[in-house]
Parts: C-alpha cells; structure tokens; sequence
C-alpha cells in the first residue's frame, strides 16, 4: 500500500475514532451529568460507556490480531458494544432534540433512552439470526422474447463473512441459493469484512454455488479495504466470473442478455478499477436485455444513461436496523427494493449479510430470485 494511502486511511480513521468517542461522551453528559445518580453510579456509567466506545476497536484488533475462541467473543462482544452504543447515541439526540427532559426528568429521560436502545438491540439481535428471506421479484421487461421469459438469476449481496458471520452462514445461505435453481448467479459486493488468507476457509463454500450460465461477482467498497485484487482472484478461484468493468454475454435459445459489471464507486488505485458503466458495455452485441452488477444504488443514473434495463445493486442493507433505516435515506437515493428510472428498472438488496453490529431490525436479510418476464 502506497504511502499516501496509508496516510489517508490513518487520517479517516483518527477522524471516525474521535467523532466516535466525542459522541459517547455527548451521551455520558445526557444520562449521567444530571445530578440524578450518586457519585459511584456516575463512575460506573462513564466506565460503562468507555468499554462500549473501545468495544468496536477491541473487535477489530481480534480480527486482525487474536486466534481461537478468544477472537471470537472478542469479536462478538465489541461489535455488539457497537451496536448498543450508535443505538444509545441515536436515542441520546432524538430525545434532546424533541426535549425530552423537560417532561420525562432527568431520570425519566435516563431511563426512557436505555430502555429504548436495550429494547432495540435485543429485538435486532434476534432478528439477524433468522435465515435470509428468499425474496422473488419479477422484473418486466419489454419485448422479451419467449426464451428469456422465466429467466432466474439470484442475487446475494453484502454477505461480509468475517467477524460474527462464518462458514456455517455461508453454507445456508448455498444451500438456499442452489434450492432456487437459477439460471445465473450474481454476487454484488462486500463479500467479506477482512483480508484473503484470514477468510479462506469461511467463504469456501461459495464454490459449491451452481447455475447453468454462470456466477459473477462484482467489487463492493468492503473489498477495497482489505486486497481488492486479492478478493478478486480468490472469488476467481471459488468458480465466479469477475466483472471489472466489462461484460458477457449470455445465450438461452434465440434470446440473448448482455450481463455487465462495475466496480464499485469507492475503488482507487488499481488501474482500471474506475467505475464506467458506459466502458463496461462497449463493444457489446445486440441484445434482448441488458443488466448492470454494481454494488451502489448512486450507479443507477450512469446506467440509465448507458442503455441498461436493469441493474441489480446492494450496499445499503436497507438500513439494516432502526433508526438507521430511515437515516440512510439521506445518503443513497434508493434504499431497498425495485424501482423504476425512466426506462430502467433497479433493484436494491437489502443484503444477505450484515455489517458490523449483529443486528437487523425493520431490514430483513434476503437472497432476491430475479426473474425476467415479459412487460
């Protein structure tokens, strides 16, 4: 890694870090500089709220560091304190923004903003260990001819093996997939939250993944963080067709798809890895549809503007958990689900995976079975 590189990943991660802690000790003057508690309640509240704000850093040093099952619940733990924290946060601010103080008390207020992001969490927890919901979507398209109707492809995205999500995960999520019978399978993104060698073992199982014409994967931000091109030859290695701006073309019949992939918008210095959804079909056939892989919604405007019917995208989780299900709105222009954009049609994965904390809530994990009928 360049040197520039480096120093600009040190410098978002000083940045993030003390937002981060800034926040908590916002939180710890909201529950606890009240006068409410006594003097050795207040130590302990701000020692409690030290440990959740040092939890998440605790599980990244075990991911990078730690081995056995002492990375495990380190890993477990601090992303679960991530989880609480951003959860006592967003409680912590709605609640001074709507003054909640002035009609609850302090105490009252304390308790209402504990209680809520206890309540959520556990709620969140047990939602992401349910199995991904299989979600089937029909997509009409226009003139497609009688050989492409029925067309399945099924999507995953967002599965980010890693810290709390493991080899049995991904072996489910497989199983699922190939239960589907698809006529291709798409992997949009984040695969994965650390480097190669460290998740060999878990993502594994993505070899046994079958469909008649093909698996393909595209980059997610994720995969720039930990060996973009190393998770691109390892996808290769498990069976995929790696889609760095460029395109294939597939026959069923008399009818004809022309599948590209994009990078994703965040990728920076491999060569070759700016996104172009435009690049990514040059050169192209003829052909009844045309389908983008590209990990972000955001790419939907380059690839109405190239011509595509339909791309299929991830990235956002579709919030992933309450409150952050509405927040994410302010920072990708769809979310979840299938949309229309003029003649385009997008589709949103609210991803199989989850990132960071264990949790879902108001945001279903899912594997999507596209399939293409005829408008």
């Amino acid at each position: 890694m360049a040197l520039t590189e480096r120093r600009r990943i040190a410098g978002f991660v000083t940045i993030a870090l003390s937002v981060w802690l800034l926040l908590h000790v916002f939180v710890g003057r909201q529950l606890l500089a009240q006068g409410t508690l006594p003097r050795g309640g207040r130590v302990l509240g701000w020692l409690g709220l030290a440990v959740l704000a040092l939890g998440p850093v605790a599980a990244l040093w075990a991911g990078r560091a730690g081995r056995g099952a002492a990375k495990r619940v380190l890993e477990v733990a601090g992303f679960t304190a991530m989880g609480l924290s951003s959860l006592l946060i967003v409680f912590a601010l709605a609640g001074d923004a709507v003054l909640a103080r002035a009609w609850l008390g302090a105490g009252g207020f304390s308790v209402a903003v504990v209680g809520g992001a206890l309540a959520v969490l556990t709620a969140g927890l047990w939602w992401a260990r349910r199995p991904a919901t299989v979600r089937v979507v029909d997509v009409p398209i226009a003139d497609l001819p009688a050989d492409l109707v029925g067309f399945r492809i099924v999507q995953l995205s967002d599965l980010h093996v890693g810290p709390t999500l493991k080899r049995a995960f991904v072996e489910r999520v497989v199983d699922t997939a190939n239960g589907l019978h698809p006529d291709l399978i798409a992997l949009t993104g984040d695969v994965a939250d650390g480097f190669p060698p460290a998740l060999r073992y878990d993502v594994a199982p993505l070899a046994a993944l079958r469909a008649p014409h093909g698996k393909y994967f595209v980059t997610g931000n994720h995969e720039y963080y930990c060996d973009a091109a190393g998770w691109l030859r390892e996808l290769e290695d498990l069976g995929f067709l790696t889609l760095v701006n460029t395109h294939r073309v597939i026959h069923r019949g008399a009818g004809r798809i022309v599948l590209a992939g994009v990078t994703d918008l965040s990728s920076r210095g491999l060569p070759g890895h700016r996104s172009d959804p435009a690049a990514a079909v040059a050169g192209a056939p003829e052909s009844d549809v045309r389908v983008l892989l590209a990990h972000q919604p955001k790419s939907a405007f380059a690839a109405h503007a190239a011509g595509y019917d339909l791309q299929l995208s991830g990235h956002t989780h579709g919030g992933q958990y309450f409150p952050f299900n509405i927040l994410v709105r302010l920072f990708q222009p769809f979310v979840a689900g299938l949309h229309r954009l003029e003649a385009m049609w997008l589709y949103v994965s609210r991803g199989t995976g989850y990132w960071g904390p264990p949790l879902r809530l108001g945001a279903p994990a899912e594997i999507t079975l596209i399939q293409l009928t005829r408008a």
